[in-house]
């Protein structure tokens, strides 16, 4: 009984407050209706203040990341809880509110979604408008319009990261591209940022997966960042410009999409050569078995003539040895991550990388010779040598990776897998045994 005396004012106060913001806005409406109001800077910029109040009052004083038992100050106390929720992957307690429900894991705020806004319709677009208007009417309110489309935007920023967080990739880009059109409009003379219409196409892309209709809309965030001199410091805009292109697949230009897509990588490549992304996505696009974009050699023939100009460049290298091994080309992807190895010897990964080349021919070899027919045993036992041979390579260098982080579980496990494999050759299980009690300990600790 006692908690539910203490509830009920709180629920009471945030109606009221609600009740009290709806008034507040139909007061400026009418205001901003009135001609000889109308025709005042200060009238607009009350509407704009007022419209942003609203837009922010169901979360206002709370923000993402932010301890909840400090959060509990500005919300009051919750109507209701719900554990294990999933929320964009993440297992959160739910609290319920008059205006929204919060989302809290590890005792931080993770998201929040809200249920009953003030008033229904896009209010911090209102207030942006109307700040712009009073802009337009008294030039000496620059410095007030201008204060009111910063928050407006700061309001439409934390919108796109809780959204985000919540799993609604479509609302978050929805809010991301509203912050680049609030500091694009008249009046904004802060700084500008071309993350917002960056992270629009990102999260506009990422939700393709679940709307395709959402890929269209990505490619077109991207590429007006793009033309607006925008990139990321990896180039990885050209990666995600590519699958936006790529993901229309019901589309009725398909063919044209993927030539767009094509050249959106090739262009990224000249500009970020050794972003890896990039040449994968160029592979698949070469390697596409219902629409392929032109022979991969082209391919080939782009990053060797690359490496001609520049052949100390270990990022280039990396980038062949990638290609050739999504096109299972693995005596070509070996060379090449050799040359990664020699030009930097302490490249955990890429040394990884070429024990990895190894196993991975061996694994063609092997499922080439279970897809034989043999009629004699003789000729079974010489293929099944060359496939050993084949993997033996692997050895000596997963042992090079080792000593190089001697934590790397998956370097480990690699080991203690091709060892075994490897057993009945001299001294290999020794070395499994030797490897398989590294590993043991590793996952102990």
């Amino acid at each position: 009984m006692a908690i539910i005396v203490m509830a009920a004012p709180i629920a009471n106060a945030q109606k009221a407050n609600k009740e009290a913001l709806v008034a507040k806005l139909a007061k400026v409406d009418a205001d901003s209706q009135d001609a000889k109001k109308a025709s005042k800077a200060a009238t607009w910029l009350a509407r704009g203040n007022a419209y942003l109040e609203a837009a922010e009052a169901p979360s206002k004083d709370i923000f993402p990341d932010m301890d909840y038992s400090l959060a509990t100050a500005a919300l009051g106390r919750a109507m209701s809880q719900t554990d294990n929720v999933n929320v964009g992957g993440v297992a959160c307690t739910e609290y319920t509110y008059p205006m929204l429900k919060v989302y809290v894991a590890g005792g931080k705020i993770h998201s929040w979604v809200v249920t009953s806004p003030v008033k229904e319709g896009d209010l911090a677009m209102e207030a942006a408008n109307s700040f712009v208007k009073a802009g337009q009417l008294d030039a000496k309110q620059a410095a007030k319009v201008n204060e009111g489309l910063e928050k407006v935007k700061n309001y439409y920023s934390t919108v796109g990261t809780v959204s985000f967080q919540a799993g609604e990739g479509g609302k978050a880009a929805e809010a991301y591209m509203a912050a680049d059109k609030v500091q694009n409009m008249p009046g904004y003379t802060g700084q500008k940022s071309g993350d917002f219409i960056y992270n629009a196409g990102l999260t506009y892309v990422m939700d393709g997966e679940k709307n395709p209709a959402s890929f269209a809309k990505g490619a077109e965030a991207l590429t007006k960042a793009l033309e607006s001199g925008y990139s990321d410091e990896n180039g990885n805009i050209y990666y995600y410009l590519f699958h936006a292109y790529y993901g229309q697949k019901d589309s009725s230009v398909r063919v044209a999409n993927l030539q767009r897509a094509k050249t959106i990588l090739m262009d990224g490549l000249a500009k970020y050569p050794a972003n890896t992304l990039i040449v994968e996505g160029l592979i698949g696009l070469y390697t596409d078995r219902e629409n392929p974009v032109g022979d991969p050699q082209e391919l080939v023939s782009m990053v060797d003539g690359a490496l001609e100009r520049d052949p100390q460049n270990k990022s280039l290298w990396n980038s062949r040895a990638i290609m050739f091994d999504r096109m299972k080309n693995y005596p070509e992807s070996i060379k090449s991550f050799q040359k990664v190895v020699e030009l930097d010897p302490q490249n955990v990964q890429a040394t990884y990388n070429l024990a990895l080349s190894y196993i991975f021919q061996g694994d063609s070899m092997n499922d080439e010779m279970n897809s034989r027919d043999y009629k004699s045993n003789a000729d079974f036992q010489a293929d099944q040598k060359k496939v050993i041979e084949a993997y033996k390579p692997a050895v000596p260098v997963l042992e090079a990776a080792y000593k190089l982080d001697p934590k790397h579980q998956g370097i480990l496990e690699t080991l203690k897998s091709l060892t075994f494999r490897l057993r009945d050759e001299e001294g290999m299980m020794a070395k499994y045994e030797q490897y398989n009690k590294a590993l043991n300990e590793l996952k102990a600790q």
